[in-house]
């Protein structure tokens, strides 16, 4: 089971409460906004992991909020998924051209749309998927909270293992420690840049046992990465 979170804009009642029921009961986190003026409520209080957003909103179009998430900074790589009505081949395109990552016509099926929401954090987010990730003989299992090593376990703990997760999902990719917590504390979470130092020394000390303490890696001047290639 996942514990990423999803933000449902959905004006339309029973389609709210069909969408949340089948994300919540796939194990997703679920928040729910009437109105795209409520959705940026509530994504100004706590960033979600993916967005499913309604077309016909009733204060203004969800496309138009939509182009206006990726033109922030703080929103530009959140996952949205289109739900709507608008079936027409141009509004799919539309839709996808102003940054949606999918997108699913109503009437829609509830077990595809978990299944494409699935789809896109392993795309997008692996890390968010609830799916054993690996990285060479590294393999993380998110829904029972285990680390092995070339068949052996690794103990940590859990501000370690949603670290490693992170940087897993996103190999050879640096990250500041601005960015590091923000995607793993949360942006709503005011906690200082140098506690990330502290966290990475104790997940290189949780992998020294299996001699993988190297795969973190300091880049100067940059943050930190995820690599087995030579440090920096």
């Amino acid at each position: 089971m996942s514990s990423a979170s999803i933000l449902v804009v959905e004006d339309e009642p029973a389609i709210q409460e069909l969408v949340a029921f089948s994300c919540g009961n796939s194990g997703y986190k679920v928040r729910r906004a009437e109105s795209a003026g409520a959705a940026e409520n509530a994504i100004r209080g706590e960033l979600p992991d993916l967005v499913i957003l309604d077309w016909m909103l009733p204060d203004r179009a969800g496309i138009d909020f939509l182009r206006d998430l990726r033109k922030s900074d703080r929103t530009r790589t959140v996952p949205v998924i289109m739900l709507t009505a608008k079936g027409a081949e141009s509004d799919r395109v539309a839709g996808l051209d102003s940054g949606a990552d999918d997108y699913v016509v109503k009437p829609f099926s509830p077990r595809e749309l978990v299944s494409r929401v699935r789809a896109v954090f392993r795309r997008r987010a692996p890390e968010k998927s609830g799916e054993t990730i690996a990285y060479g003989s590294l393999h993380i299992d998110p829904a029972r909270h285990e680390v092995q090593v070339g068949g052996r376990s690794v103990k940590m703990g859990l501000a370690e293992f949603k670290l490693l997760t992170f940087l897993v999902g996103h190999p050879e990719r640096v990250f500041s420690r601005s960015q590091l917590l923000d995607s793993v504390w949360g942006d709503h979470v005011f906690i200082e840049e140098r506690t990330v130092d502290v966290h990475v020394l104790r997940l290189r000390k949780a992998l020294m046992p299996v001699d993988s303490q190297h795969l973190i890696q300091t880049v100067r001047g940059l943050g930190y990465r995820l690599s087995a290639s030579v440090d920096s």
